[in-house]
């Protein structure tokens, strides 16, 4: 966990990797979980014997989308922010799904964070900022990145 003190230590961090947040295992029910709540049931997914039968993975997958879902978590296990009232998801720049994830993968997140804007101040006093960060999610014991993705969020305090 990386505690960050102010926002003028954040924005000395620009073009730094920051962070890298501890191993987070996916597992048949969260991907299950997720083709529930967003009516993704594709059988490369949910149906576990097909899957290691006919997929390309010789197992079920994890949807790209919850993939991208867990960067929220990995930015609160990875970072610390002091001082701050509310975080909010600005949106994404740009994201690739470079690799699989099969169900029993363990994945981590390395955080690089490219950009910090000043936000002028909200009506109701708070003053913000607005942090552009490259998020790459590696699989253990693959060399190649899982996901990357260009996320934008916004802190005020």
């Amino acid at each position: 966990m990386r505690t960050i003190a102010s926002l003028e230590e954040l924005e000395s961090l620009q073009g730094q990797e920051v962070a890298v947040s501890d191993w987070f295992e996916i597992t048949q029910q969260q991907v299950n979980l997720f083709a529930e709540a967003t009516g993704d049931h594709q059988w490369i997914h949910v149906d576990v014997e097909r899957a290691r039968r006919e997929s390309p993975f010789g197992a079920p997958v994890a949807h790209g989308f919850l993939t991208l879902s867990l960067l929220p978590q990995f930015m609160q296990n990875a970072i610390h922010m002091e001082g701050v009232k509310m975080g909010v998801n600005y949106g994404l720049n740009r994201v690739r799904f470079t690799a699989p994830v099969p169900v029993g993968s363990k994945l981590r997140a390395r955080v690089k964070l490219l950009n910090v804007e000043r936000l002028d101040p909200a009506p109701n006093g708070l003053v913000g900022a607005q942090s552009t960060w490259e998020v790459t999610v590696e699989r253990e014991g693959s060399d190649r990145p899982v996901c990357v993705a260009e996320s934008i969020s916004r802190r005020y305090s």
